[in-house]
């Protein structure tokens, strides 16, 4: 089973070296998107006032994200970028559940858009609780209604975490996390 997996990268730039900088990102995104499987994109972020740009790249499955790790073009690509850096890079790798949950507050994370995430939602979530209904309401007929409801939900959530969402969020990441480059 895989699941997506987003890398935001922190990283502090030499002062005067931020346009070369930006056209070495450009760079390294064009030839991640043509030269490697599972590659779902990427997005920049200027600096703000602590002068460290932030770059977030996504990728369909860690097994992908690490192929492109290991890979001699990322080798090459960070040897040429050496003298642009004024500091080691600060990375986070974070898989595709964790969009389910929020970060504690200061926990700078890039978010999906919450507008498609919703859609997503309310279109799983309906279609899993009608089946769930159709098929488990008849053999609970019986049963108090928090029992019903209790057992409903445990299976919900259990299909929706291991089942559903790990085989759905691959599939829909281009329209979850819609391909941005903003420098």
């Amino acid at each position: 089973m895989s699941e997506p997996v987003t890398i935001t990268v922190r990283r502090k730039v030499k002062p005067g070296r931020e346009a070369a900088y930006e056209a070495w990102l450009k760079r390294l995104t064009e030839g991640a998107a043509t030269g490697f499987p599972g590659y779902l994109g990427a997005e920049f972020h200027r600096p703000g006032p602590d002068g460290t740009y932030r770059s977030v790249f996504r990728f369909d499955s860690l097994a992908n994200l690490e192929a492109f790790e290991r890979s001699g073009f990322r080798a090459a690509m960070l040897a040429e970028g050496a003298d642009l850096f004024s500091a080691d890079a600060a990375w986070e790798r974070m898989t595709g559940l964790e969009f389910w949950f929020d970060p504690p507050p200061g926990t700078k994370v890039p978010q999906p858009s919450p507008n498609r995430m919703a859609l997503v939602l309310i279109a799983v979530v309906f279609t899993l609780v009608l089946a769930l209904n159709l098929t488990l309401g008849p053999l609970m007929s019986g049963w108090p209604l928090a029992l019903r409801v209790l057992a409903t939900v445990c299976i919900q959530v259990g299909l929706m975490t291991y089942v559903i969402m790990p085989r759905l969020t691959p599939l829909i990441a281009r329209f979850i996390y819609p391909k941005s480059k903003t420098l």
